[in-house]
């Protein structure tokens, strides 16, 4: 049996809503255990006895089944999201910038990604690895910074999602419950 993290794409923004508990409900049918959610922005620790891709085929099918819409989730083994936190060089509270990893299925899509932020000017980027980017985006700014908005085209949907570093260590230390 592994641990892993779920990670969302777009649940509870741009009109696709779904309660925590619904969630956790309708995941009861998958072959997963210990599931928890954290947070209303899509987090979810479970266990299962799957590979990686075998915990994104069947979540993203239950999601599509139960609540009728195109899912898309990043599924990291838990001590991988550790494993990332700790590799973040920048910090988890900082009075001027909030900082934000972005998970990436597709590590062809996210090296894509990379080098398209890497570009942009005043931009502080990190690769992590091949399914994590660290950046940095000014406090009360972040929807407007350059990266974030690279990252939202369509393009990048299906395969990434972004989290504040709070919340991955908030998952990181709720997949170690496991």
């Amino acid at each position: 049996m592994s641990s892993y993290a779920v990670f969302l794409r777009g649940v509870n923004v741009g009109g696709i809503t779904i309660k925590m508990a619904d969630l956790k409900e309708a995941l009861k049918a998958c072959p997963f255990s210990g599931v928890k959610t954290l947070l209303a922005s899509g987090n979810v620790v479970l266990a299962s006895r799957l590979s990686p891709a075998g915990v994104k085929e069947e979540f993203e099918a239950c999601l599509r089944k139960r609540f009728g819409y195109d899912a898309w989730v990043v599924v990291l083994a838990a001590d991988r999201v550790g494993e990332l936190v700790a590799a973040c060089p920048y910090p988890a509270d900082d009075a001027s910038t909030h900082t934000y990893l972005t998970l990436g299925s597709d590590a062809g899509v996210l090296a894509e990604l990379y080098e398209a932020g890497a570009a942009l000017d005043g931009v502080e980027l990190t690769s992590l690895g091949p399914e994590a980017l660290a950046w940095l985006a000014p406090a009360g700014g972040t929807l407007e910074s350059p990266f974030s908005k690279l990252s939202a085209k369509p393009k990048y949907k299906a395969s990434t999602t972004t989290r504040n570093l709070r919340t991955m260590i908030k998952v990181r230390d709720a997949a170690a419950l496991l």
